[in-house]
């Protein structure tokens, strides 16, 4: 959609140090100097410190965007590296908004940086998104997207809006007051653990880095006023064939108002658990060494796919993909107490509801995964 005004108006005169930093982009047709002006006034709000966050982050720092705003509660571990190129060795352990921030500072000195170390819920996600011009969305799970959606909405606040997984990428940018929002292209969620994560299904980093500086793209026209915005369409990107596809999405009359946000029905952050029987990964370790020495007995079961299990596995544990064991619930040893993993809890917390649904009560799953068992040191 063409023709959207500049979302900010702009900022004083520029100094001589950002004239020198951002000569090359002044000289832009649809930027120049007001365009950069209106970029130093700017408030930009990232989610998510991750894959996406980290092209974002840098390049609207470089690009001179006045105040950037990251908001992520998690720490930075070692499989993070590959992809989220603002994080180094040496910030393993570290807070991701401390690392991010520190990143921003020594590529643009110039740049204010505010940092939310905090997940994003239904209760802080309005106050925090009515903050900033614009939120460049980079989170890796529905139930985020969905409040920052609502969010979003309520404060008249437009979003880009990026997605990765394996070697595929969206990019796409709503704004409920001109065009379409994510609930239009997506209207409800999926259930918990029939898509999966890139924790799950792995990523390209080189992915992330393509559609993190579309994002970026996209986040500088709208701020700026420059250029025909994605509003109303959906980029969809496919690394192996190297293609581009770009498809139309319009706003739904029959969707139903937000007036508010609330936490998304069958997308959570993670899935709920506090009904189910589980054991965190210390006492997974702990039994394990039991059944070692012969003092216990049980079967651990990975209901991850095939090429997950052949990746990386808990020692001493057998395959059993999800759709398998859904499948036919019976086919597990009956005689033997059961305790189900998967990537990250998801899908082991489904297959253990359907366990429990055919009456068996000597079966758990494992708290947070492989990935707890991993950070365990397992």
């Amino acid at each position: 959609m063409s023709g959207l005004p500049p979302l900010v108006e702009p900022a004083v005169e520029l100094t001589p140090a950002e004239r020198r930093r951002y000569a090359r982009q002044l000289l832009l047709p649809g930027i120049g100097e007001v365009g950069q002006r209106r970029l130093k006034a700017a408030r930009v709000l990232v989610v998510g410190a991750g894959g996406l966050g980290s092209p974002a982050l840098l390049y609207l720092a470089a690009a001179g965007v006045g105040t950037i705003g990251v908001v992520d509660d998690d720490v930075v571990a070692e499989s993070n590296l590959h992809r989220q190129v603002v994080h180094g060795v040496a910030d393993v352990g570290r807070a991701k908004v401390d690392s991010a921030a520190d990143a921003v500072a020594r590529a643009n000195p110039l740049v204010r940086v505010v940092r939310h170390g905090e997940r994003l819920t239904a209760q802080n996600a309005e106050a925090v998104v009515a903050g900033y011009d614009l939120v460049v969305d980079g989170s890796d799970n529905f139930g985020t997207r969905y409040l920052v959606n609502d969010a979003c909405v309520l404060t008249g606040t437009p979003w880009v809006w990026g997605a990765v997984l394996r070697f595929d990428g969206q990019v796409s940018v709503f704004w409920d007051e001109n065009g379409p929002t994510y609930r239009d292209l997506f209207p409800l969620p999926p259930e918990p653990g029939t898509v999966p994560s890139c924790e799950e299904a792995g990523v390209l980093g080189a992915v992330c880095a393509v559609v993190g500086s579309a994002m970026v793209t996209e986040a500088l026209k709208l701020l700026t006023g420059a250029g025909t915005s994605l509003l109303g369409r959906v980029l969809v990107h496919d690394a192996l064939a190297m293609t581009w596809r770009t498809l139309r999405l319009a706003p739904d009359p029959h969707r139903a108002p937000v007036t508010a946000v609330a936490p998304v029905a069958g997308a959570p952050d993670r899935e709920p658990s506090d009904d189910l029987p589980e054991v965190d990964a210390a006492e997974l370790a702990s039994r394990l060494g039991e059944r070692a020495a012969g003092r216990a007995d049980f079967l651990l079961v990975d209901v991850r796919e095939p090429d997950e299990h052949a990746a990386h596995a808990i020692p001493g544990s057998v395959l059993l993909p999800l759709a398998d064991l859904l499948a036919d619930p019976a086919r597990l040893d009956g005689d033997r107490p059961l305790v189900l993993h998967c990537a990250g809890g998801h899908r082991s917390a489904r297959a253990l509801r359907a366990l429990l649904q055919q009456g068996r009560t000597d079966v758990v799953h494992l708290r947070g995964g492989i990935a707890a068992w991993d950070a365990l040191g397992g």
